[in-house]
């Protein structure tokens, strides 16, 4: 077995109000940071992980977020696998 780190990030889709964004925005224009229009607020979360190759670490990463870590109606995600040395 091979040891991997998946680093996850997981957004909101852009059709989604997004409440933590806007006070997120508003906060930066009230700092004087007028030229912000919009951010977006979402999770980040590394994995740990075993597995056979870099192709099964995938398929569980896969699993994990289509299953647990992602509201599929409301979020997307994308995700990076480092082979750990």
């Amino acid at each position: 077995m091979k040891k991997f780190i998946a680093e996850i990030d997981i957004m909101p889709i852009r059709e989604i109000l997004d409440p933590q964004g806007k006070a997120v925005t508003l906060g930066l224009n009230n700092l004087g940071l007028n030229e912000v229009a919009e951010a977006r607020v979402g999770k980040h979360i590394t994995l740990q992980l075993e597995a056979e190759s870099e192709d099964k670490a995938k398929e569980k990463v896969e699993t994990a977020c289509q299953k647990l870590l992602a509201n599929l109606i409301m979020e997307k995600y994308s995700y990076e696998i480092l082979a750990v040395e």
